[in-house]
C-alpha cells in the first residue's frame, strides 16, 4: 500500500497522532527500505481477563500487522507491580510478582484471538527493567523534573487537594517511557488517558539519541451504559472470555449509536463497508437489530468460534422473540442439607449471582424465574429431589438438580 492508503487505515478510530507528519515520513522510509516499523503497545496485567475496551488497541495492532509492520505486545510485568497512577485519586495497591505473572499468562492466551502469533513479539519489560541498578534508576529519574510531572492532570489534582503522591508513582511514566528506549519503538499506541506517559517515551528516546516515536492515541471505549469507560468495577463491560450467550446478549442491548461506535473500533469491516452500513441504517434498508446481530456474530465468533456465534444468536432469538429458554444450558447438581435450600443460596451456588445478598436483590427486583415463572418471595425454598430451570435477568440460565 502507498503511504496515503496506510495512513487511512491507521487513522481509523484514532483520536490523535503526534506527529502525523513524522508518521508519514516513517511509513515512507519503511516502504523505501523494506524495513517494517516497530509498533508497540503495553499492557499491565493487573487483572486476569481482558474486556472489549482492552481490545481497541489490540485491533489497531492487528491493522499494523496486516500492513506488514512489526508488532510488540509488551506485558508490563515490572510496571504492573508499581501500578499505573493514571486517573487515580489515591495510590494503587501494589500487586505481587505471583499475581502479575498469573495474569500475564492469561493475557498471552487471549491476545492471540486477535493478533497473528507468528507476527507478534511478546515481550516483558522485566527483561530490561529488572536489570537496572540503583545508579541506572537515579540516572533515569534525572531526565525529568517534578514540575513537569505535576503538569499531569491527575498528579496536579492530588497535589492541589493535598492528597498523597508516592515517589514511585512519579517513576511510573519514566519506566514506561524507558520501554520505548529499550525497544527503539517507532510507534507507540495507547488510550487517550495514556498520552502523558507516551510523550515521556518520546522525550526519553531523544535523551538517548534515538529518533522519537510517533504517539497514536485511541479512544476509551464506552461500556454498555454508553457513558462511562468500559470497566469491570462499573459492571458495564463485555469480557472476551464470557460465555457466547452473554457476549451476544450484551451486544444486542447497546444503543444504536453505541453499536456504530463498536463497529468502528472493534469490527473487521473495511472503511468502505462501514460507510455502506451507516448509509443503509440511515435509509432504513438495514434495521439496527439486524446490524447488532451481525456485530454480535462477529465478536462472539472471534473469541468462541463461528458455530458458537450462530448458537448464541439462535438462543437470543428464542429467548427474546419466542419467549423460550435456550436448548443448551449448564446442568448443575447441588447437594441440599435438610431437604430444602433458600432460592437465593441456590442461585449463588449455581454461579448465577455472586452472593446470597445479590440473589435476594435479584428476586426483589423481579429478575428471577423458575421454570419460566417469575418469583417474588426472597425467602422461597427449593426442595431436594427436583430439577429447576433457573433464570436471572435476560441472559443467565442454569438447569439445577437438588439432591
Amino acid at each position: 500500500m502507498t503511504v496515503t492508503e496506510q495512513l487511512e487505515i491507521i487513522k481509523r478510530g484514532a483520536v490523535e497522532i503526534l506527529l502525523e507528519k513524522e508518521l508519514q515520513e516513517k511509513i515512507g522510509n519503511s516502504l523505501k527500505s523494506g524495513t517494517p516499523l516497530k509498533v508497540k503497545a503495553g499492557f499491565d496485567p493487573t487483572a486476569p481477563d481482558l474486556h472489549l475496551g482492552h481490545t481497541v488497541l489490540i485491533h489497531k495492532l492487528r491493522q499494523f500487522q496486516k500492513l506488514g509492520h512489526e508488532v510488540y505486545f509488551l506485558i508490563g510485568d515490572f510496571t504492573g507491580m508499581i501500578g499505573d497512577p493514571t486517573g487515580k485519586v489515591e495510590t494503587r495497591r501494589a500487586l505481587t510478582r505471583e499475581d502479575v505473572l498469573k495474569n500475564a499468562e492469561t493475557y498471552k492466551e487471549q491476545v492471540f484471538k486477535i493478533l497473528d502469533p507468528e507476527k507478534t513479539k511478546v515481550v516483558f519489560n522485566s527483561e530490561w527493567l529488572s536489570r537496572m541498578t540503583a545508579s541506572d534508576m537515579i540516572a533515569l529519574a534525572s531526565k525529568y523534573t517534578v514540575a513537569r510531572m505535576l503538569e499531569r492532570e491527575d498528579f496536579s489534582k492530588r497535589f492541589s487537594n493535598q492528597l498523597p503522591i508516592s515517589i514511585h508513582e512519579f517513576l511510573y511514566p519514566l519506566i514506561q517511557g524507558y520501554d520505548s528506549v529499550a525497544l527503539n519503538a517507532d510507534i507507540e499506541l495507547g488510550g487517550t488517558d495514556q498520552k502523558f506517559n507516551l510523550l515521556v517515551g518520546r522525550e526519553l528516546q531523544r535523551e538517548w539519541g534515538l529518533e522519537p516515536q510517533v504517539v497514536l492515541t485511541m479512544p476509551l471505549l464506552e461500556g454498555l451504559d454508553g457513558v462511562n469507560k468500559m470497566s469491570k468495577s462499573l459492571g458495564n463491560y463485555i469480557g472476551i472470555n464470557e460465555p457466547p450467550d452473554e457476549i451476544f446478549g450484551k451486544i444486542m442491548s447497546v444503543s444504536d449509536d453505541l453499536m456504530l461506535r463498536y463497529y468502528e473500533l472493534l469490527s473487521d469491516l473495511s472503511l468502505i463497508e462501514l460507510e455502506k452500513l451507516k448509509t443503509a441504517l440511515k435509509s432504513g434498508e438495514v434495521h439496527p437489530m439486524e446490524a447488532k446481530k451481525t456485530l454480535g456474530r462477529e465478536v462472539v465468533g472471534r473469541y468462541h468460534g463461528y458455530s458458537a456465534a450462530l448458537t448464541a444468536e439462535e438462543n437470543f432469538v428464542k429467548r427474546f422473540k419466542e419467549n423460550q429458554v435456550p436448548e443448551q444450558m449448564e446442568c448443575i447438581d447441588l447437594a441440599v442439607e435438610g431437604g430444602k435450600a433458600l432460592l437465593c443460596k441456590v442461585l449463588a451456588e449455581a454461579g448465577l449471582v455472586k452472593s446470597n445478598s445479590e440473589g435476594r436483590r435479584a428476586i426483589q427486583q423481579g429478575g428471577v424465574k423458575i421454570n419460566s415463572e417469575k418469583v417474588s418471595d426472597e425467602n422461597l425454598e427449593l426442595t431436594s429431589g427436583n430439577q429447576y430451570v433457573l433464570q436471572v435477568g435476560k441472559r443467565r440460565f442454569a438447569k439445577v438438580s437438588l439432591g
